[in-house]
């Protein structure tokens, strides 16, 4: 188990740094090529559990330390081996050994000779005196939410009756929600046939299902056929709220990895542009159609400028619907996304505003008169989201915004939102959704 502490301690350790995780981890494994999938699979989770609990975890390690670490591969061991310590019921005595093992293998350069004491004087330090860390801890928000304290501040005020369960929800585990393609097969028969290989699932919404117990895709009855997709259950709000008719021209702008894409087009026969500024990510678009067997016409352009709109394959159409699903902090999806708490800098919410304002009046002009847009976030900071919409409205006067409303398909009881924001519930992440329509 050592192999997989040093692999999600490198992971841990990137991650800091300033890398995003799904960098980080691929990279770390790669240290480790004769990693048995058992060790890789703990050190996924490993890495992603201490993460999450990263704001807890690092208040403990302070507190034991004299002074700071200068070597950052021990610290980032220190917290991966608390989190076992902390939240999964680990033996004691073997993550211990275990770490101090991991920190006796580290190369280039080797750890000091007092390396390994250290390591094992602090994590027993920490068995001792657990309880009376914890009680010191007990006053601060960061270790109490595993959030930077910016954070909590925006969400206490934005949400003054929903922050704590806001916080508290982005800890858990995601679920695993599918959607299932109903022109294919009836949500009937897709759960007897899930019921066959005894898989328990939950049917929501109107395509809706989440899974009891989690599946690697390749397990998944149908998703090679395209019968079912992975999709948060509040992300399939996007393609109902759209609304598109057959025949219409719509535009999926920052359409990767394409879940809404299919989704739009699995709901309607339209004319499809899918836009992305990444040709690489594009490609897992065209992936995710050929494996539904839909069409889209995809282009590598940036939403925030009209190059891609002048070309004579678009000839500057205009579009009957708009999904601007714009890049954003995705601070309601942090629960799938667990570095994104400590990679997100306060500025950066300023910042991501201010590329949505660009992209949102870029696109409006490419609207046809009488057509609808839907702005799209996986955010809940308020800036982002109706406060960047309501000043999009002043700006327009030409653009209404239409009441949220629930496609009927969809129960109340079933989606927690609040003028079109969707809180972070066990059921779906915290997505925002603002249709404008073009008078």
């Amino acid at each position: 188990m050592y192999i997989s502490q040093q692999i999600a301690a490198n992971a841990v350790n990137q991650v800091l740094s300033g890398r995003n995780l799904t960098l980080a981890l691929p990279a770390a494994l790669a240290i480790f090529p004769n990693a048995t999938p058992q060790q890789r699979g703990a050190a996924q989770d490993l890495s992603y559990g201490t993460l999450r609990f990263y704001g807890e975890i690092d208040a403990y390690l302070v507190q034991l330390l004299e002074k700071p670490l200068t070597d950052d591969r021990i610290n980032a061991l220190l917290l991966v081996a608390i989190y076992q310590l902390l939240h999964d019921k680990a033996d004691a005595f073997t993550v211990v050994n275990q770490a101090v093992q991991a920190v006796s293998q580290l190369k280039r350069p080797a750890p000091k000779s007092w390396a390994k004491g250290l390591v094992n004087a602090i994590l027993r330090n920490f068995l001792r005196q657990k309880d009376q860390l914890a009680a010191k801890l007990s006053t601060s928000e960061v270790a109490t939410y595993s959030y930077p304290q910016w954070w909590i501040n925006k969400i206490k005020i934005q949400y003054p009756s929903h922050w704590q369960g806001i916080l508290q929800i982005g800890n858990q585990h995601p679920p695993m929600t599918l959607r299932v393609n109903t022109q294919k097969i009836s949500m009937l028969d897709y759960l007897q046939l899930l019921a066959r290989q005894d898989i328990d699932a939950k049917h929501i919404g109107a395509q809706a299902l989440i899974l009891t117990n989690p599946l690697p895709v390749e397990k998944i009855p149908g998703f090679t056929d395209g019968i079912v997709s992975v999709q948060d259950f509040g992300a399939q709000l996007a393609a109902y709220l759209l609304a598109a008719e057959p025949g219409m021209n719509v535009l999926d702008a920052c359409c990767a990895p394409g879940g809404k894409t299919g989704h739009i087009l699995e709901l309607a026969d339209v004319a499809l542009t899918a836009l992305d500024s990444d040709e690489v990510r594009l490609q897992r678009v065209q992936s995710n159609l050929d494996r539904l067997k839909l069409q889209a016409n995809l282009l590598a352009g940036d939403a925030s400028t009209t190059d891609w709109w002048n070309n004579a394959k678009t000839a500057q159409q205009s579009y009957d619907r708009i999904l601007a699903d714009v890049p954003c902090t995705a601070s309601g999806i942090v629960r799938r996304h667990v570095d994104i708490k400590w990679l997100r800098r306060e500025a950066d919410v300023a910042s991501f505003t201010r590329q949505q304002a660009k992209i949102l009046a870029n696109l409006w002009q490419m609207l046809a008169k009488g057509g609808k847009l839907l702005y799209v976030t996986c955010s809940v900071f308020n800036e982002e989201n109706q406060g960047q919409v309501d000043k999009f409205l002043q700006n327009n006067a030409d653009a209404m915004q239409l009441p949220f409303e629930l496609p009927a398909n969809y129960s109340s009881t079933e989606v927690t939102q609040i003028h079109g924001q969707l809180v972070p519930t066990n059921a779906h992440d915290g997505f925002f959704y603002a249709l404008l329509q073009k008078n």
